[in-house]
């Protein structure tokens, strides 16, 4: 399956560390909740809400592409204020971030050719 940003998927709670919760969903995909992402609000304890083997809907709210590895929030369902009180689907997540842009494919192509002008430029303040 390919997953995309934004996209509400099942999984199942795989296993719990202080700073997350690692899930697996279709095809064996792994995903991790961080703590920050479970509900709005201070969480002392992720094992106050959620347990291994609990089968859980989240939202995918990152995606690395280089280790496909996938970012994934139970506070981007939730109404602010409430435990967990699952939202139409198709509102957006508040604080969407992206760590890379699968868009931009330029590499080392701007350094390249900037690359002549800041030599000229280094061995000015040599000369200087």
């Amino acid at each position: 399956m390919e997953y995309r940003i934004g996209m509400v998927v099942e999984g199942r709670v795989t296993g719990i560390q202080p700073y997350g919760a690692f899930v697996t969903l279709k095809d064996n995909t792994q995903g991790l909740i961080h703590i920050s992402e479970c509900r709005h609000g201070f969480v002392e304890d992720i094992n106050n809400y959620l347990k291994v083997n609990q089968r859980i809907k989240v939202k995918i709210i990152d995606i690395d592409e280089y280790t496909q590895k996938i970012s994934l929030s139970l506070r981007c369902l939730e109404k602010k204020g409430s435990k967990l009180e699952k939202i139409d689907y198709k509102v957006r997540c508040e604080h969407k971030h992206f760590w890379t842009s699968r868009h931009v494919e330029t590499g080392f192509e701007p350094i390249a050719q900037r690359l002549d002008t800041w030599i000229a430029e280094g061995l000015a303040d040599i000369k200087k």
